[in-house]
């Protein structure tokens, strides 16, 4: 069943670069990150709750969290602070794979 996760702190192709390459290293088939709307969406092709619960362990872990999930202050700096560094990371994987 594909399943939608609205998603924080996505910004661009390197977050959806980070985001598909990690979902995809994990299992997951059927990945689509949404950039058009906000808050970004997420797709993924889930058969239960359990991998439901995976995949939302593995976007906060990317620093990309649910959007709309309540964090303190200083987790949901640590959040953009993870996002950023994912997003450089899904960015300088974007060059480096097309070279």
């Amino acid at each position: 069943m594909t399943h939608i996760f609205e998603v924080a702190n996505v910004r661009c192709g390197g977050c959806a670069n980070t985001i598909t390459k990690a979902l995809k290293e994990a299992g997951f088939n059927e990945i689509n990150v949404d950039l058009s709307c906000e808050p970004r969406k997420v797709t993924v092709e889930i058969l239960d709750e359990a991998q439901s619960a995976q995949v939302k362990a593995i976007l906060r872990s990317l620093g990309y969290p649910l959007a709309g999930d309540e964090e303190g202050v200083m987790d949901n700096a640590a959040l953009k602070l993870k996002s950023f560094v994912s997003c450089a990371v899904g960015k300088f994987s974007t060059d480096k794979e097309s070279d």
